[in-house]
């Protein structure tokens, strides 16, 4: 193939990831063109509603699947964790990159962490699982809307809307602007179990041969087995992208895998919670497994409840 192009959308994040998957491919295949097609999708349009209640995050990919459909574009990259794990016929996944440092981060100009921050502290953050996780440890946490590119996520806090604000560890660091703020504190796991997929680049591709070759370079195995995971505990539980699910695979070494999974209403007053270790052999099936098992400790009916709270 002479000319490959990338459809993207335009913010800053999103045109870094695009950059460094021309950057990969090009590595691969110096002697094709890669050209970036960008897009304004009616996620980045709707800043002043919760995604969850506007669809959830496949309204960042819809422009560019479309695109793709229509022959203007080849492939598109993503931020996994926004791909939903349905897609339109025609269309797949053909490759997930190398996992970044998939924890969310706490940022504020005054407190360092979670124990610092002062009682009845105001929090930015439109994430139902964030907001979960929050209240499981802080019940005495306000919790505000936050939407909008990290940069205008970031100005906001440095305008005193928000005490803190939870984001991306990793859309930060790509971005460098960890020192935009005093304190940048990367959150554990065993706190806040990070999105299905997140911190890896999943590459969505049409059903073409050609097209599927070219970008197989960039799969990574162990981020194939992470996502694997974690995208079938989602897919198994039906749960979508706009209700509180934390899921993370972690591989240990070449024989374990760590899997922790939550899902629970917005407010922490219910979940069901699981850290468990399981052989790597196994990573096919482990996500549907563990969510059968939530499943049968009511978790369908209880994510049913945390949407109708979130669509209130």
């Amino acid at each position: 193939m002479e000319k490959l192009v990338i459809a993207t959308r335009r913010s800053q994040l999103a045109l870094w990831q695009s950059e460094y998957i021309k950057a990969k491919l090009q590595e691969h295949y110096p002697d094709m063109e890669v050209e970036l097609q960008e897009f304004v999708t009616k996620g980045d349009k709707i800043l002043d509603v919760p995604l969850a209640k506007i669809g959830g995050k496949g309204l960042f990919t819809k422009e560019l699947e479309l695109a793709m459909l229509n022959g203007d574009a080849h492939i598109a990259v993503h931020s996994l964790k926004d791909v939903p794990t349905k897609f339109e016929e025609g269309l797949e996944l053909g490759a997930v990159t190398k996992r970044f440092d998939a924890r969310d981060a706490l940022l504020s100009n005054k407190y360092a962490s979670f124990e610092d921050l002062p009682q009845g502290a105001v929090i930015g953050t439109t994430s139902l699982r964030r907001r979960m996780a929050i209240k499981l440890i802080r019940p005495d946490i306000e919790l505000l809307d936050l939407r909008g590119n990290i940069n205008t996520r970031i100005a906001k806090l440095n305008a005193g809307e928000y005490d803190a604000i939870i984001l991306a560890t990793t859309g930060v660091q790509k971005l460098g602007i960890e020192n935009e703020v005093k304190y940048f504190t990367p959150i554990s796991t065993d706190i806040m179990i990070p999105s299905m997929g997140q911190a890896t680049l999943g590459i969505e591709v049409t059903s073409n041969e050609e097209i599927k070759k070219i970008v197989s370079v960039l799969n990574d195995k162990d981020a194939h087995i992470e996502s694997t995971i974690e995208r079938s505990f989602v897919d198994t539980l039906q749960g979508g992208c706009q209700v509180p699910i934390g899921v993370k695979a972690t591989i240990l070494d070449d024989k374990e895998i760590r899997l922790q999974a939550i899902v629970g209403m917005p407010d922490g007053t219910e979940t069901i919670k699981d850290d468990i270790k399981i052989s790597i052999d196994d990573y096919e099936t482990a996500g549907i497994e563990l969510a059968k098992v939530f499943i049968s400790k009511g978790a369908k009916e209880l994510l049913e409840r945390a949407e109708k709270v979130a669509f209130k």
